[in-house]
């Protein structure tokens, strides 16, 4: 795998046009380039030069001499922000519901592709927090509360990324689980929690050579993460695992001397200025970085070492020939000042991605397909998918379904229309969103009465709902970045609870009792609060997430079949906030101290713990077609670090549509491990297989994979004992058992 991917990110640099180095070779022309600059150019390259003064939304000193331009660094994980001419990506979560690597990439390459094009050098992403509680507030940014899950997402998106000769920036190291109080709570984690937790998915990002890392804002066992030597020191987390690009800070995230930044190992400091929260440490443009290395509190040798791993990101990825010049302006929106430069980047390939990706992570929840006969228009089919050619007449209902307000402000702090992305710096451009009644007026036409009610108000959408042959009802929960203190309807970035917003939950209810065809399609950050969903007339429910800006389009596909729903859940759904083992604390006289003590037990791992059964378990997602396992097989090979596991079994479709299966590889330790139940250390996607077809699927565990973070040697180790592999459609649709 890690050869083809290879090969793979090489021939698309070449089609891209520019040189993809070595480490090596990087840090020769690092050097040699260090070597030749002054102290006030090089300090200029590790700070940026005011959060205004900048038109990316980060800048660093150009030095012209030398032909090195300002690197520009832009949000975010899914599409550029404050940009116009551009594409809303699908969120990060959906691309983990997707359970495609293959997608993960295509997406990273995508929205490179955009960057690159607005001459951006640093895309500030992907997002690697894990989900630790439900309602955290930037959590769809990232990948879910699984590791392993959130590590491939990590790995895949930055391969694209880079591909592209786009810098990728993983963030946030480390630790940041929650948006209250976030700007100085000490998050406690033992050394085991940190390594196979929240640091897995960063070790993923070294894996496939991310150029950069963003140090958090909050404090990591009481000590703020951007001056924390035990994350970025010579001898700790991330150089230890050999981690070779340069950090940078959060926006504001530094505090106190330049010495205790630059000596704990953060390399670069944003935006460069102070912005209330903290920042201004090294001064704008890197003066007291200068002053610093003047008086001797930071020395030559540590300030070289600065430059160079940035200056090695930025040679790595074949940055300096050809690379265009930025061509927007932040601070401005895209030229309406006076830098009319801006050009499109959008493309058809583009917004075919995000379609793709959105109908590819629509959940099927719940689908209660039947004939029934004796209506008013003939015979009519309940459930999906809906055939176009027995429905009459339908209703559209709720706020969900219609054109978001355009005009929020930059961090889209609305909820007042379809939700494709959540708010905060890793929001997107809304400009050219299809919402879903576009796109069901566009594709129903004229063979259907369609009567909508697109608010959320109680009365009017059960009467719109009354004696029609369908009725599609949305409702959706947002969340986002806390930001200086803001609030969107109440919530402070991360969410107040599980509920849907604007009472919608009652509004499906109310529509389903007059409606014996009832439809839930809910856009959501994450898990919600789903007790209405037995109701008898509620035939489907799709759980579509935060799809990106064609989430009508990519609706549409799913609900008429043009694709076969393959979305997994990438997190559990229970009603019962205790479920999930883990609070957001919301009170607090000062800045928190908040424990780990649920150490590796979030999300699925807490529940298995506690024989616990979701309403929807991790991994879930139903499909218009069923698909049979059979023949599994498992050869161990190898020893030591050396060592892996070959699981082979074959997926059959034995149902009456051509579908995709997503696999999945469950592993449970030898007692004596310590470790969950069960974990997730594989996945697929398998297909589309036509009807009969099967296909046989090779999934690999590495010796990492199977080994346990051992505190005493600080080692992974693989512990003696039988382990057992399960293989299904979820992790508890078990369809496979073997050990080794």
């Amino acid at each position: 795998m890690a050869r083809q991917l290879l090969a793979l990110v090489l021939l698309i640099a070449f089609a891209h046009g520019f040189t993809l180095r070595t480490w090596e070779q990087a840090y020769a022309l690092a050097n040699a380039t260090v070597a030749n600059l002054t102290l006030t150019e090089k300090v200029g390259l590790l700070a940026g030069v005011g959060q205004f003064r900048s038109r990316c939304v980060g800048n660093t000193t150009p030095v012209p001499r030398l032909g090195i331009p300002a690197i520009c660094m832009n949000d975010g994980p899914a599409g550029i922000r404050l940009v116009k001419n551009v594409t809303g990506f699908p969120s990060g979560i959906n691309t983990a519901a997707t359970f495609s690597r293959r997608l993960m990439q295509a997406r990273g390459q995508a929205m490179a592709e955009e960057f690159k094009g607005k001459g951006i050098h640093v895309l500030l992403g992907p997002a690697m927090d894990l989900m630790r509680n439900p309602k955290a507030g930037r959590a769809w940014e990232s990948f879910g509360p699984d590791p392993y899950l959130t590590g491939e997402g990590a790995y895949y998106t930055i391969a694209g990324i880079q591909s592209v000769g786009v810098q990728a920036c993983a963030k946030h190291l480390a630790a940041n689980n929650q948006e209250h109080w976030r700007y100085g709570l000490s998050a406690i984690i033992d050394d085991r929690t940190m390594h196979e937790m929240y640091f897995y998915p960063f070790l993923r990002a070294i894996e496939a050579n991310v150029t950069s890392m963003m140090c958090a804002y909050n404090q990591q066992n009481g000590t703020s993460s951007c001056h924390n030597a035990g994350l970025m020191g010579p001898n700790g987390l991330i150089r230890s695992a050999g981690f070779q690009g340069y950090v940078m800070s959060d926006w504001g995230a530094t505090h106190d001397s330049v010495a205790d930044n630059a000596n704990a190992g953060l390399d670069m400091e944003q935006p460069g200025d102070n912005i209330v929260i903290g920042g201004g440490v090294f001064g704008t443009g890197g003066g007291n970085l200068a002053n610093a290395v003047n008086g001797g509190s930071v020395n030559v040798t540590r300030l070289n070492q600065m430059a160079a791993r940035v200056l090695a990101g930025y040679y790595k990825l074949g940055q300096e020939t050809g690379y265009p010049a930025v061509n927007f302006d932040a601070q401005h929106s895209d030229g309406s000042g006076s830098l009319n430069l801006g050009v499109s980047v959008r493309s058809e390939a583009h917004t075919a991605l995000v379609r793709e990706i959105g109908a590819a992570s629509a959940v099927l929840l719940k689908n209660n397909r039947t004939t029934t006969t004796g209506t008013p228009s003939g015979a009519t089919t309940r459930g999906l998918p809906l055939v176009q050619s027995r429905i009459k007449s339908m209703a559209v209902i709720g706020l969900d379904a219609t054109y978001p307000n355009l005009s929020c402000n930059d961090l889209n702090e609305c909820n007042d229309g379809t939700m494709s992305i959540g708010w905060g710096s890793g929001s997107n451009s809304l400009a050219f969103i299809v919402p879903p009644i576009k796109a069901i007026q566009d594709f129903v036409g004229t063979s259907a009465t369609i009567t909508t009610s697109l608010n959320n108000d109680l009365n009017a959408g059960p009467a719109a709902a009354k004696g029609k042959d369908v009725c599609i009802v949305f409702g959706n929960a947002m969340s986002g970045e806390l930001g200086f203190y803001s609030t969107v309807v109440g919530n402070m970035g991360d969410r107040n609870d599980l509920a849907l917003w604007w009472r919608e939950g009652s509004l499906i209810e109310a529509v389903a009792a007059v409606c014996s065809n009832t439809i839930a399609v809910i856009h959501s950050v994450g898990p919600v609060n789903l007790s209405w969903s037995q109701h008898p007339n509620i035939t489907a429910i799709i759980y579509a997430g935060a799809p990106g800006e064609q989430t009508g389009p990519s609706l549409v596909d799913v609900l008429y079949g043009a694709v076969n729903p393959g979305g997994r859940l990438p997190y559990s759904i229970d009603e019962n906030e205790a479920s999930y083992g883990t609070t957001i604390v919301y009170n607090s006289l000062g800045f928190p101290v908040v424990n780990y003590t649920e150490q590796l037990l979030i999300d699925y791992r807490y529940m298995d713990s506690k024989n616990i059964v979701p309403h929807y378990e991790f991994g879930f997602g139903l499909s218009y077609t069923t698909f049979g396992y059979s023949n599994l097989k498992i050869t161990s090979t190898g020893s030591g670090s050396s060592s892996s596991v070959t699981v082979t079994f074959v997926v059959a479709n034995t149902g009456a549509f051509a579908g995709t299966e997503k696999p999945q590889l469950y592993l449970a330790y030898p007692a004596s491990a310590g470790e969950p139940k069960r974990v997730l250390r594989g996945f697929d996607e398998v297909g589309p297989l036509a009807v009969g077809a099967s296909q046989t699927v090779t999934m690999s565990i590495s010796a990492r994979e199977m080994s346990i973070w051992d505190v005493i040697t600080q080692a992974w180790v693989r512990p003696s004992g039988t382990f057992t592999v399960t293989v299904g459609a979820s992790i508890n649709d078990v369809r496979l058992t073997g050990t080794f």
